[in-house]
């Protein structure tokens, strides 16, 4: 499987963007889904075989995390993508609170 089928399911371009910056254990990532342990287990397997993620063991636990030098161009894509989201978060926060703010002032 290439890297653009592999990034093209939403799970793996979640638990990539959780191993982004910060070496995370299984237990860690998996926690973050409402799926199983097997399930989360089986993403990052698909990840590590495709040379997305690296794995370091220590002692029971597996620590992951993105290898953005294999993602290539893939790496910025995903960068933009996430940051265009983050933006989006922080836009529709800025609306909620001015129509709060406005139902407020049309309450007094």
């Amino acid at each position: 499987m290439d890297a653009v089928q592999v990034i093209a399911e939403p799970r793996r371009r979640e638990i990539l963007r959780l191993v982004w910056d910060d070496e995370l254990p299984a237990g860690d990532i998996a926690a973050r889904f409402d799926v199983t342990f097997g399930a989360v287990s089986q993403h990052l397997k698909v990840l590590r075989d495709a040379g997305l993620v690296t794995q370091r063991k220590d002692g029971t636990k597996r620590y992951y995390r993105a290898d953005r030098e294999a993602l290539g161009p893939l790496a910025e894509y995903l960068q933009a993508m996430w940051s265009s989201k983050l933006d989006t978060l922080a836009r529709l926060a800025e609306e909620a609170e001015k129509a709060e703010e406005a139902e407020r002032n049309e309450e007094t």
